[in-house]
């Protein structure tokens, strides 16, 4: 982290994951269709036509009998300019975000319009789709919507490609976070080889990490407690399951730690024995990073380990379980 005041850290994060799903018999051919070029809607039970298709009818909620072409020109019902657009969005010049009927729908699809200017756009304007030169069973297979009537070209469909069963869309959040004073102090603790929590004034409970205010009492916990690296697991669990970009192969342990003097524990990794060994009341200790590696991080501690200690006496974490 980097310095924002004299007591307060921020850094830039990033939250990412891959959203899979599977398409289902509707999602399915929608994206089959897109795939060649062709863009598919479903009638619900009133009458109206849907694109994209519905899985399930607003009114009567069963799925539709069947898919039909609509489009793939439309007019434009409503729109917003994006004057400066983001990394991942359609287009990476300035372009309209827009509520497009398609012809022979009755519901609209959101999409971008390449438009070339806001002056261009307007409400009512017709639009025709841009197919990607590349098209893989994706709702990015319409690159964009452009100012147009008539269909334009749309390049050969994939020969024998089966059909569209899965969709992956990469999921991402990236935004700036300053650290509160009682969690800067924390980090730079971290960095120091220190565990630092604070304390109520009022009913003299130890929280680390500390948010600066007790919960219970609406408090400032103003002072400062060092702890040991050894603590208690409350409660763990055992993670089996694998996913895209974890750092640990599984299977290993996530515990609740307690630390020795605190009245809260912490989540944290259990590392150093088998899985099956972990259990509640089992003594650990933090294996910090070298010492050329600690900073203002969470991963200064890279895990916990077994202390090598007798058990903890159940009283003495029963209420945190």
């Amino acid at each position: 982290m980097v310095g924002v005041t004299d007591t307060q850290l921020q850094a830039p994060m990033e939250i990412a994951f891959d959203y899979t799903r599977s398409l289902g018999p509707v999602l399915g051919p929608f994206m089959s269709g897109l795939r060649q070029g062709r863009i598919l809607g479903a009638r619900g039970a009133d009458g109206r036509v849907h694109a994209p298709p519905f899985e399930y009818d607003p009114v009567t909620a069963q799925p539709p009998e069947d898919l039909f072409e609509v489009g793939p020109a439309g007019t434009v019902l409503s729109w917003s300019w994006q004057p400066a657009p983001l990394a991942d969005q359609p287009l990476d010049r300035p372009f309209g975000w827009a509520l497009i009927r398609l012809d022979g729908a009755d519901t609209a699809l959101l999409h971008a319009v390449d438009a070339g200017s806001a002056a261009a756009m307007r409400t009512g304007m017709r639009v025709r789709p841009r197919w990607a030169s590349e098209r893989v069973g994706s709702i990015r297979d319409i690159a964009c919507f452009e100012p147009g009537d008539s269909p334009g070209p749309a390049p050969a469909p994939p020969a024998d490609a089966d059909p569209v069963t899965m969709t992956i869309t990469p999921v991402r959040l990236r935004y700036q976070h300053t650290a509160s004073a009682a969690e800067s102090a924390y980090l730079r603790g971290l960095a120091e080889g220190r565990l630092l929590g604070q304390r109520c004034p009022a009913c003299g409970k130890v929280y680390i990490p500390s948010r600066g205010v007790c919960p219970a009492d609406g408090v400032p916990t103003d002072q400062e407690v060092e702890l040991p690296d050894t603590g208690t697991v409350t409660t763990f669990s055992i993670v089996n399951v694998g996913y895209p970009g974890q750092r640990i192969t599984p299977p290993y342990v996530a515990a609740a730690v307690l630390l020795d003097g605190a009245d809260i524990a912490f989540q944290q990794i259990i590392l150093g024995c088998e899985p099956g060994e972990v259990h509640l009341g089992m003594r650990v200790r933090a294996v910090w990073r070298p010492r050329d590696e600690w900073d203002t991080t969470a991963e200064t501690i890279s895990h916990f380990g077994p202390a090598g200690e007798p058990d903890a006496p159940y009283e003495t974490y029963a209420r945190f379980i």
